[in-house]
């Protein structure tokens, strides 16, 4: 069930989902006028192709975009994203690139206006909405009823889901071929596993457990990190054990820190 390794690589991903989850983008819960030209912003890239396109840069044989954030400007769609999450969003030097930075220069553009970025800790991204600071969370964020207490959500646009992170050499979920099969594991840990999650991500509710989410604790030692790269990074280092993320990412870091080793 691990994605295809080298013999050099360090770190796999377990191919299979844990759980089904949709992506939107999220903007202040009195902004009506800003949430109806982002929804026909995004029916209109997935019916012209532009969606497409972009996908193929990061999923393909496209190129990635660099994209430039306005220090400031007057007329601004100022956007709020946690750029650490390859392939949504990341920083190549001062440039941004990603899935939603490319739909977010391309929404600007759009509406007429000067795009700004603000790369700030996601789990502050739903604050800074909601107290106005910023036009738009970009950030593969998780649709989520507890989440639409603090925000509005867009019209979804990519359907995401949750996996384990483990070393190259743990076989624990080699037998597995269902998430049932790798919750049974995950369920059977005890306090001394220890699994490593983004902080405020889906991630870090199924480890910890929530109940606006669905997920029961796991019965570990969970961890919060600042990124899931620095949560793998700790894992390849021997800090903990795990590492559960987003599909995409997972897949981006683990075949970045492969090529490092």
């Amino acid at each position: 069930v691990a994605c295809s390794s080298s013999s050099g690589d360090v770190v796999k991903v377990i191919d299979i989902q844990l759980t089904s989850e949709e992506y939107a983008f999220c903007v202040n819960q009195g902004d009506t006028e800003l949430l109806e030209s982002v929804n026909t912003y995004i029916a209109k890239i997935k019916e012209d192709g532009t969606f497409e396109t972009i996908l193929n840069n990061y999923f393909g044989d496209g190129t990635p975009a660099q994209i430039t954030s306005a220090s400031s400007s007057n007329n601004a769609l100022v956007v709020v994203t946690n750029a650490e999450f390859e392939p949504f969003e990341y920083l190549q030097g001062d440039k941004y690139s990603g899935i939603d930075m490319e739909i977010a220069k391309g929404l600007a553009d759009y509406l007429g206006k000067d795009l700004v970025i603000k790369n700030i800790n996601f789990d502050s991204i739903f604050s800074e909405i909601n107290a106005g600071n910023a036009d738009i969370g970009m950030a593969g964020i998780t649709v989520n009823e507890e989440r639409t207490k603090l925000v509005q959500f867009t019209s979804t646009y990519y359907a995401a889901s949750q996996v384990v992170v483990a070393k190259i050499d743990d076989n624990t979920f080699d037998s597995c071929t269902t998430a049932e099969d790798v919750e049974t594991i995950l369920s059977s840990f005890t306090s001394s596993i220890k699994i490593g999650y983004q902080n405020g991500t889906t991630g870090n509710f199924y480890v910890e457990g929530d109940t606006d989410w669905g997920f029961d604790a796991l019965p570990v030692t969970g961890k919060g990190y600042k990124s899931a790269a620095l949560a793998i990074q700790d894992m390849i280092n021997g800090n903990i054990d795990y590492v559960i993320v987003d599909e995409a990412p997972a897949k981006k870091i683990t075949e970045k820190m492969n090529k490092l080793a």
